[in-house]
């Protein structure tokens, strides 16, 4: 065990298929709960592009704002509570900080092909299908060709498109238009590589919202939009194309994986912790897919028993405002999250936070409408 800002603090590690890195860890924990009178565990989830060390840095700033709000008394039902902390870490970093997706590709001062083949060489080891570094090695083979070649570009393309999520849920697969797959590919870069129309940004936001969050130039830092906007003139739009559709690929990637991580890994472990100390009040914590994370594991698996939390703050949470939703297709599809509500899963408030300045979520679907 150790310790963050005089919370009792435990770190829980899943790699990309939901599975512990470490069981050690999660009997860490179990132990703590039994023997240690906490009566709440605060469970936090970190988001897109947050190595450990980043993802580290998030949870200290979050409990060193708890710890100043606790000891102010400014939330007087905590008084006489003793929370301990439980920390998730998950493989969601691969673009460095200029690369987030999918303003990466507008905040650069160019797109070369360097850029390409950098980016193409950081996703070897990152997906899940076993042919994906052929995959990769392939689409890296014609980026000296794309500027100049349609043909080259329509390989690009074909060669990157079976890396895309195969069993995608029904959120996903309302999200991204029938084009990515279907368009040639020297039209997929084409269309990738046209500006979107982005938000305005707020006065009241540039100093907070996200940007309090992730901090620091990571995901949820506030966006100048003067930059973006010169996206339509990089690489003659192909390399912003190409680059954008990189980025779009591994949203989509990362976002199967968020959800895979809460229901196969953390929920699992919750269920356990809560086995031995049936009394424990659970509060989840997710940033942008860690928003996803966490309540996947309120959701949990078909047929699998309910997860009783007491409460569930979602910041700048990266899935569909339809998540929660009844019939959001008017065919009977519920949102994938739905069970959270209808199951009365938790027992406290839900809490939702958004701000225009959200990098990751607020450029995504523009990026993806560019193909519809």
């Amino acid at each position: 065990m150790g310790e963050v800002k005089g919370f009792p603090y435990f770190e829980v590690e899943y790699d990309k298929r939901g599975k512990l890195v470490d069981p050690a860890q999660e009997d860490a924990i179990e132990r703590f709960v039994v023997r240690q009178p906490a009566s709440d565990l605060l469970v936090l989830s970190h988001g897109w592009n947050n190595d450990m060390a980043q993802a580290r840095s998030l949870y200290e700033r979050l409990l060193g704002h708890l710890r100043d709000l606790v000891e102010a008394g400014a939330v007087p039902g905590v008084a006489g509570r003793d929370f301990a902390v439980l920390a998730v870490l998950w493989p969601s970093k691969k673009f460095a900080d200029e690369d987030l997706i999918p303003s990466g590709a507008a905040a650069a001062p160019g797109v070369d092909e360097g850029d390409l083949e950098a980016m193409l060489a950081e996703l070897q080891g990152f997906f899940d299908d076993p042919d994906a570094d052929r995959l990769l090695a392939a689409a890296r083979a014609e980026v000296g060709a794309l500027e100049a070649d349609a043909e080259a570009r329509r390989r690009f393309v074909d060669a990157l498109r079976p890396l895309f999520p195969d069993d995608p849920d029904a959120e996903t697969r309302a999200e991204l238009p029938e084009e990515t797959f279907e368009l040639p590919g020297d039209q997929v870069l084409e269309r990738l590589g046209t500006p979107p129309a982005l938000p305005e940004p707020s006065l009241d936001d540039q100093g907070g919202g996200a940007a309090s969050v992730g901090g620091g130039g990571g995901e949820g830092a506030a966006l100048d939009v003067g930059e973006a906007a010169s996206i339509g003139s990089l690489f003659s739009g192909v390399g912003a194309g190409a680059r954008n559709f990189l980025n779009l690929l591994t949203y989509y990637t990362m976002k199967e994986r968020a959800r895979t991580v809460g229901v196969a890994g953390l929920a699992k472990s919750l269920e356990r912790v809560r086995g031995a100390r049936p009394d424990l009040r659970l509060h989840l914590v997710g940033h942008s897919f860690g928003g996803r994370v966490v309540t996947a594991a309120a959701a949990g698996a078909e047929g699998q028993a309910p997860l009783p939390v007491a409460s569930i703050t979602l910041l700048q949470a990266a899935f569909s405002h339809y998540g929660f939703a009844d019939d959001w297709n008017g065919r009977g599809g519920d949102g994938l999250f739905r069970p959270v509500l209808t199951s009365a899963r938790v027992s406290g408030p839900m809490l939702v936070t958004h701000t225009v300045n959200d990098r990751a979520v607020g450029l995504a679907y523009p990026i993806a409408s560019r193909l519809a």
